[in-house]
């Protein structure tokens, strides 16, 4: 492997129109060789954080096949830059494009603390697992500076109300106190993401993420707490990392998670556009090989979007993963599970006190 990107730190490495815009906006050649020429950047790559201003943060989820019935965001878009990211395409709903903008332009919910209060609060709220993260990673860069994450845990452990957490920064390790308390009563569980052992392909997937050393470290530290962990080995990309399931699935066992899952890649909507041009970009050897074999899980095209088959795709490639997948879970987490979580204590603290009558 010899990834060249041509933009340094991010995944995509360019915008692309956003198909809910009639007019677009592109980089012409003449102002680039204008900028060269004054010596001024054309592009300062520069991360921005803009507050906005929902009124709910917790959404129902309707697909049958994500494995989560409720959700919350306190970041949209997310500075990790992973190239495959399927959250890209909301960014499009913002008036952002699913390219570069959503690693770039971080929307940023302040007021998320209160409205998860809010509906903890409200009688008719029946506790239901909420998963952090099930669009944009809640502990990406902007958790550093504005803690949100931290503070909606702090409102969960106050109702003992069950949370999940899909993350692949080891900045979770700084609430390890509040992961630890809520992990008591059974209210919590983390799941990783780690997508690869090799820190080449780590960096021209997931550009700004914690290093593969450090999400291990992570699992063990989480694990060795009591607090359960899942491992994502999410996507699979053939010819990328499908060739890791069997090591990875035992180098995270070892480090002590309790089960793992996958996905294979799928480039919907904006991402086909994105991801072809990245790949064909940072690793031209085996470009074509890699998309070809894509389309082979995916009935010849770079995305399914049927239910049950759009995770776990079809066809001789899609089988070996899936095949490969079982054989790690018989082999390194036979004796392992993933406890469900708590439901039953949250009424009984609908006002962020215990009920004595």
């Amino acid at each position: 492997m010899n990834p060249k990107p041509t933009i340094k730190g991010r995944g995509a490495q360019l915008n692309v129109h956003n198909k809910f815009f009639e007019l677009s906006h592109e980089i012409r050649d003449d102002f680039l060789e204008y900028c060269a020429k004054e010596g001024e950047e054309a592009d300062k790559n520069k991360t921005l954080y803009l507050p906005v201003f929902p009124k709910t943060i917790v959404n129902k989820v309707e697909s049958p096949d994500v494995g989560m019935a409720y959700s919350m965001n306190m970041y949209q878009g997310c500075e990790h830059g992973c190239i495959y990211c399927y959250a890209r395409n909301s960014h499009e709903f913002w008036g952002y494009s699913a390219g570069l903008d959503f690693e770039r332009r971080i929307l940023v919910k302040k007021d998320a603390p209160k409205l998860l209060e809010a509906l903890l609060k409200k009688k008719s709220w029946k506790a239901h697992p909420i998963v952090m993260s099930g669009n944009t990673d809640c502990y990406q860069p902007a958790e550093k500076e504005f803690e949100l994450t931290k503070q909606c845990l702090e409102v969960f452990l106050k109702y003992k109300h069950p949370v999940a957490i899909i993350t692949k920064n080891a900045l979770i390790l700084r609430d390890l106190e509040l992961l630890k308390a809520l992990a008591k009563d059974n209210l919590i569980n983390v799941n990783i993401s780690i997508t690869s052992l090799s820190e080449t392909t780590r960096r021209v997937l997931e550009p700004r993420t914690a290093t593969i050393k450090k999400r291990l470290e992570t699992v063990k530290v989480l694990s060795q707490n009591n607090i359960p962990v899942n491992v994502m080995m999410a996507p699979i990309i053939p010819s990328i990392n499908s060739h890791e399931i069997l090591p990875l699935a035992k180098a995270v066992s070892d480090a002590g998670a309790l089960s793992i899952a996958h996905t294979i890649v799928r480039l919907n909507g904006a991402i086909g556009e994105i991801f072809t041009d990245w790949i064909k970009k940072t690793l031209p050897d085996r470009a074509d090989k890699v998309l070809h074999q894509i389309e082979s899980c995916h009935g010849g095209n770079l995305n399914d979007s049927r239910y049950g088959t759009r995770m776990r795709g079809e066809g001789k490639i899609a089988e070996q993963i899936n095949m490969l997948v079982r054989l790690a879970r018989k082999k390194y987490f036979k004796d392992k599970a993933m406890p469900k979580l708590n439901t039953e204590l949250h009424e009984q603290y609908k006002d962020g006190q215990l009920k004595l009558f």
